[in-house]
C-alpha cells in the first residue's frame, strides 16, 4: 500500500480519479492537483476530494440528505455530479467545493449516472433514467419501461444501455428515447455492464456474466442469429439464444 485516504464516516460507495490539469496562475492550486484528485462517496451522505499525491482531504462536498451512491466527473469543467438515496443529483465545483445546482425529479434513489456530451443520465429506483443538461440542470427526456430499479448505465454510439432489478438489459436510442432492444437471460438484478464495440457485457447478481450481440441497433440488418455467450463459474461457457425485444 502507498497511500490511504481516511476521514469517510462510513462506507464509501464510489469513487473516480480526475487526472491532473494545468491552471495558469493559480500556484497553490496546481500544487494541490499535480498528482491528480481523487472524488469519493459514503453513506455518511457526504462526497470528498482528496489530493492523491498527498492522501489530504481537499474538500468536503455536503449537501446532500442521504448516502452517495454514485458519481461521475467533468474533468475539464472541474464538475463533479454526485447521486443520491435523497433522490438528487448534485453538481459540484471539486476545486472550491462550492454546490453548483440541484436535479430534482426522481423519485426514489438515484443509482446510477453517466455523463456524455454535457448530458447527465441517470438511473433511479423509480423505475426510470432522466437525461439533464449538465451546465443548467434541466431535465430533457426520460426514459421508461423498466419493471423495477435502474442499476446500470452506459451510453455507446448513440444508444443508451440500462441494467435493471427487472433481470433484464434495455438498449434505447438516447436522443429519440425509443426503447429498441430487451436483453433477456438473467435470473435476478444487473449489477453492470460494458459496452465494446457490438458487444454488451452484464454482469448479475445470480453470478454470471453474459455477452450480448448488440448488431442491428442503429439501423444496419442484424445478424441472422443473434446470441448471448453465457460465463458461469457453474456451468461453463454454454451460448442461448438472444430474446427478441
Amino acid at each position: 500500500m502507498c497511500q490511504e485516504f481516511r476521514g469517510h464516516r462510513n462506507c464509501v460507495l464510489t469513487l473516480a480519479y480526475s487526472v491532473p490539469w494545468d491552471l495558469p496562475g493559480a500556484s497553490c492550486v496546481e500544487e494541490a492537483v499535480a498528482g491528480g484528485l481523487l472524488v469519493t462517496g459514503s453513506t455518511d451522505g457526504t462526497a470528498k476530494v482528496w489530493q492523491v499525491a498527498s492522501g489530504c482531504c481537499h474538500q468536503t462536498l455536503r449537501g446532500h440528505t442521504g448516502a452517495v451512491l454514485c458519481l461521475v466527473l467533468d474533468a475539464p469543467g472541474h464538475t463533479a455530479f454526485t447521486g443520491s438515496t435523497d433522490a438528487t443529483i448534485r453538481a459540484w465545483d471539486i476545486l472550491s467545493g462550492e454546490q453548483l445546482r440541484v436535479f430534482r425529479e426522481h423519485q426514489g434513489s438515484v443509482i446510477c449516472l453517466e455523463l456524455v456530451n454535457r448530458l447527465v443520465y441517470s438511473g433511479s429506483a423509480d423505475k426510470t433514467v432522466k437525461c439533464w443538461l449538465a451546465d443548467t440542470g434541466e431535465r430533457v427526456r426520460t426514459f421508461t419501461a423498466h419493471r423495477r430499479s435502474v442499476s446500470a448505465l452506459k451510453y455507446h454510439a448513440g444508444t443508451l444501455f440500462t441494467g435493471s432489478g427487472d433481470a433484464c438489459a434495455r438498449a434505447f436510442d438516447a436522443q429519440s428515447g425509443e426503447l429498441r432492444r430487451v436483453f433477456r437471460g438473467h435470473a435476478f438484478i444487473i449489477n453492470c455492464l460494458q459496452v465494446h464495440g457490438q458487444v454488451l457485457y452484464t454482469a448479475s447478481h445470480d453470478g454470471a456474466l453474459r455477452l450480448w450481440d448488440v448488431r442491428g441497433l442503429r439501423g444496419t440488418p442484424p445478424p441472422t442469429r443473434s446470441l448471448s455467450r453465457l460465463f458461469s463459474n457453474k456451468v461453463g461457457c454454454a451460448a442461448a439464444p438472444l430474446q427478441p425485444a
